[in-house]
């Protein structure tokens, strides 16, 4: 195994750069340090610096400097090899990679995008390079508009090459085939020889929302002038319709996500295109090219600048339309470093097909020791999504829950129900211009639980004088629904509170989810990614002041809980005093915990660390450990904190997240019988999308 590898596609529109943004977060994962380097570079790039390089820099946060990340251009390289100046031309390349390489654990290299006249001397190039570089090589075979024999043929002659040129094979990719490929191909011996090599081969289908331009790729690429609807620029371009002739007739050719291109004097037909995109009789157009450079006239400027129905790019461009259309049939789809909802389908594409555990044994030779917070954060999607999960959200027509519930489905991460109105919910996300078409949607006292619902929880809730009328009026609420859903199996967890409070989100939890057999005390952890560790903060959000048996409960659910997350647990119980150096209430309040949370693992079968008091610097520096507590096993080692109150808690993880700039999960509420938990009301929407991970693996465990 080697520190790096080569991704090197064998035609333009491979769809590489989803590859690559998949691999990156597969290694990535795995070691923290890891660097980006494309040794050559296509001579005209979309925009001033190389797509690839921007994309993974930007939205990996990588802080490489550009200038690092290439070597030469494509026909720089060209030049240097017709010159006879081919041996500088590796040399340069093997200097710029080894400045990266010295600084960096892994660095993960991306052949040319084969844009230009000569495919055959680029796959030369890219081999070459990758053997110079002692890289192994992922390749990655289009299997875009051909047939089933033409995608094997190109496979093996691919493989056959690569292996003739002494390249180390890591794997091969064969990416965009049609959905028939494998049915195709399934008894075919030619194909199946190729599919039986000694590295694996994993086979990818087209994705069209992955290909397919968005608005805001037409902008750029025609230099449009967007004269309305900003807001739907993401939307994703399927199809183009030129419109030229009546109303009646133009809308019946109208297809989802169909581009309409006309002439600006052509007013009758972009009112229409608006008409219908908040028409539920009409698929969902993505937007209007007007062409020509014919304005529109005052009148219907003033329209469409007051239009307040879902936002519809109108876009202007000089050219006519003829030529404006034989441009956009030259544009495909790339992915940007902002285009949230197209990297996470490609992540999720990319992780559905292809083994990421086999290929991850492949290419990385060893294991940081390091986890940053982006490692850890990829790590809990992927085991997430490695057994899905139905995750309930209450909060339905949040628009927040709605990006979130979009990324969550492309990423794979889980199964989602949204609570609710279903045509409000719907309208809200049309308008946002997000898919949430594998979401279930439930209006609870609409729904055909509801009567179960209210018997059962009239039934859990008697006892507490609950009439029938109080029933109905609870679980007419969304929380209590989705609790509700929970408690009966029906949803696996439930993930609430982005305009609610914590109290409104665990209290329906509190009275019919009931805690864990031998568990007094619902408390919870905020899961702390520092730059190089993760580290487990108990409790910070639930129990104001704990005493002593509370508090050793707290110290065994938070060392469970974050065990779930691959968090080896070394407990640490908090106080102003580390060992006996100090004495009163509080400290002896610790001490007395200390001893029973070390009884209760006794008793429960439970082996990990754990020690108390120590004081924070104590735990978590080794330095001041070594002074302080000398040879201790969880003193400046520890990765469990537990805080003695929550006013400490709560203060504590709040500073370290500002001072340290970490990232804080949560809170995960633990030692309820099934997971409820709790969202800031000021979270984003990766916060969401964090939490909705962290509660799917709790559920995995309880199963």
């Amino acid at each position: 195994m080697s520190n790096n590898l080569y991704v090197t596609a064998t035609e333009a529109r491979s769809g590489k750069s989803a590859i690559i943004l998949g691999v990156m977060q597969m290694i990535i994962k795995e070691i923290g340090s890891i660097a980006f380097f494309r040794p050559i570079i296509g001579d005209h790039v979309f925009g001033r610096v190389d797509h690839d390089v921007n994309l993974i820099l930007k939205y990996f946060k990588l802080q490489i400097p550009y200038n690092d990340t290439h070597a030469y251009t494509l026909s720089q390289a060209r030049q240097l090899i017709t010159s006879g100046q081919e041996e500088l031309l590796y040399e340069n390349i093997l200097k710029k990679y080894r400045q990266l390489s010295s600084k960096y654990d892994f660095v993960l290299c991306e052949g040319t995008d084969f844009r230009g006249k000569d495919p055959g001397f680029e796959f030369d190039l890219n081999a070459n390079i990758a053997a110079n570089l002692g890289a192994p090589v992922l390749a990655v075979v289009s299997g875009r508009e051909k047939t089933a024999d033409e995608t094997c043929t190109q496979t093996a002659i691919t493989v056959d090459t690569l292996e003739q040129m002494g390249v180390d094979i890591a794997g091969c990719i064969i990416n965009r085939v049609p959905d028939t490929f494998l049915r195709d191909t399934a008894g075919r011996p030619k194909c199946q020889e190729q599919f039986s090599k000694s590295f694996p081969v994993y086979v990818i289908p087209e994705n069209r929302s992955l290909g397919s331009p968005t608005m805001d790729d037409v902008k750029r690429w025609l230099g449009a002038e967007v004269l309305y609807g900003k807001a739907g620029m993401l939307n994703l371009v399927d199809n183009y319709l030129v419109a030229a002739m009546q109303i009646s007739n133009f809308l019946e050719y109208i297809r989802e996500g169909s581009l309409i291109i006309t002439p600006g004097d052509r007013s009758d037909i972009i009112i229409s295109s608006l008409a219908s995109r908040i028409s539920s009789a009409f698929p969902n157009i993505s937007g209007v090219l007007i062409t020509g450079g014919i304005e529109l006239s005052p009148s219907v400027q003033r329209l469409i600048q007051g239009w307040t129905g879902i936002p519809v790019p109108v876009l202007f461009v000089e050219s006519h339309t003829f030529d404006t259309v034989q441009s956009v049939n030259e544009l495909y789809g790339r992915i940007e470093p902002t285009d949230s909802k197209r990297i996470a389908t490609a992540l999720g594409w990319f992780g559905r097909y292809v083994n990421v555990s086999e290929l991850t044994r492949r290419v990385v030779s060893q294991r940081s020791t390091k986890i940053t917070p982006r490692m850890f954060e990829y790590s809990l999607l992927e085991k997430a999504a490695e057994n899905r999960q139905r995750i309930v959200l209450p909060e339905g027509t949040g628009e927040r829950i709605l990006n979130a519930t979009d990324i969550i489905l492309r990423r794979g991460v889980a199964d989602i129900t949204l609570l609710g109105r279903e045509e409000e919910i719907r309208a809200k996300a049309s308008k946002l211009g997000i898919n949430i078409d594998g979401a279930t949607i439930i209006d609870p006292p609409h729904s055909a639980y509801y009567d179960d619902f209210v018997q059962t929880y009239f039934d859990l809730r008697k006892h507490k004088n609950i009439v029938m009328d109080v029933a109905r009026d609870r679980m007419s609420d969304p929380t209590y629904f989705g609790t509700m859903m929970v408690h009966k199996g029906l949803a696996d967890g439930m993930v609430s509170g982005s305009v609610t409070t914590t109290a409104q989100t665990i209290r329906p939890a509190f009275e019919f989810v009931k805690t864990k057999p031998g568990v007094s005390v619902v408390s919870s952890i905020f899961i702390m990614c520092l730059q190089t560790k993760v580290l487990a903060f108990g409790d910070c959000a639930v129990v104001p002041n704990p005493d002593a048996r509370q508090l050793a409960e707290i110290a065994l659910s938070s060392a469970e809980t974050a065990q779930i997350y691959g968090i080896e647990p070394r407990v640490a119980l908090l106080s102003y005093s580390t060992g006996t150096s100090g004495s009163g209430e509080d400290v002896d309040k610790v001490v007395e915990a200390t001893a029973i949370a070390r009884q209760l693992m006794a008793e429960r079968g439970l082996d990990f660390p754990l020690e108390g008091p120590l004081q924070y610097d104590a735990a978590f520096d080794p330095e001041v450990a070594a002074l302080k507590s000398p040879g201790s096993t969880v003193a400046g080692r520890a990765t469990v904190f537990i805080f003695p109150d929550l006013n400490t808690g709560n203060n504590t993880y709040k500073a370290v997240q500002r001072a340290a700039n970490a990232v804080a999960m949560g809170p995960v509420l633990q030692g309820l019988n099934k997971p409820v938990n709790d969202l800031s009301r000021g979270c984003t929407v990766k916060d969401i999308v964090d939490t909705v991970a962290l509660t799917a693996i709790q559920a995995q465990q309880l199963k």
